[in-house]
């Protein structure tokens, strides 16, 4: 099994089930990445880069399912179909971290995002399964340098609510997506048990640390 991005708030995750259910590991990680250190005891680290596809030779070689996560913060998308063609050529499953944006149908296939990459995948003849997160729980460390700095948080959006995932569990899905039989062409919305504000959550980290923090609505363009 190859996870891309692997030393991201997921790929940690997803090794260590991976690994629980009998799976050999690869970590497809940069060179230089000090998160490399987050990755369990047992995981192959092969080096390569989702923006140079010819990289990814090594550490497909041999691989028969791929827990793919693109960064689509750091990385654009000119390079997935071409990464996607070599996975094509060597794996037989893959399991793609998605977004309820798609399964809501706000977001388009023409926006290079989540959309984009399951209309690349449905083309392949790779036996595919979409975990269509509505958000992960680590989002909220966005919020830390903030809250070192004062008890006033200032973001947009504070009445927005989700119901969070913690990214062990989205992993724990995609572990069994790829090492069980009966998840080939399925979209699974993989969810939090609760729907909690911005707010809300800045609340409970309040609560958790012994501080009164507030929340301030800023304007999306402002921020």
């Amino acid at each position: 099994m190859l996870i891309t991005a692997a030393t991201g708030n997921v790929g940690p995750y997803a090794a260590s089930h991976l690994l629980r259910r009998g799976a050999r590991v690869r970590a497809l990680v940069l060179e230089n990445d000090p998160g490399i250190a987050r990755l369990p005891e047992g995981v192959e680290v092969h080096y390569g880069d989702l923006a140079v596809p010819e990289s990814l030779d090594p550490a497909l070689e041999g691989v028969d399912a791929v827990f793919w996560m693109w960064p689509f913060f750091t990385l654009s998308v000119a390079t997935a179909p071409a990464v996607l063609k070599k996975i094509e050529q060597q794996a037989r499953r893959i399991a793609l971290v998605s977004s309820v944006g798609v399964h809501i149908g706000l977001e388009p296939v023409d926006n290079n995002c989540h959309a984009y990459l399951e209309k690349l995948i449905e083309q392949t003849s790779l036996e595919w399964t979409f975990l269509r997160t509505t958000g992960f729980m680590a989002n909220a460390l966005g919020f830390a340098p903030q809250i070192r700095g004062g008890d006033v948080v200032r973001f947009p959006y504070g009445a927005a609510s989700r119901t969070s995932v913690h990214e062990g569990d989205l992993a724990a899905v995609g572990a069994r997506a790829l090492t069980e039989d009966g998840h080939d062409g399925r979209t699974y919305l993989v969810s939090g048990p609760q729907a909690l504000t911005q707010e809300e959550q800045l609340q409970i980290i309040g609560e958790v640390i012994g501080r009164s923090l507030r929340w301030e609505d800023v304007h999306a363009e402002e921020a």
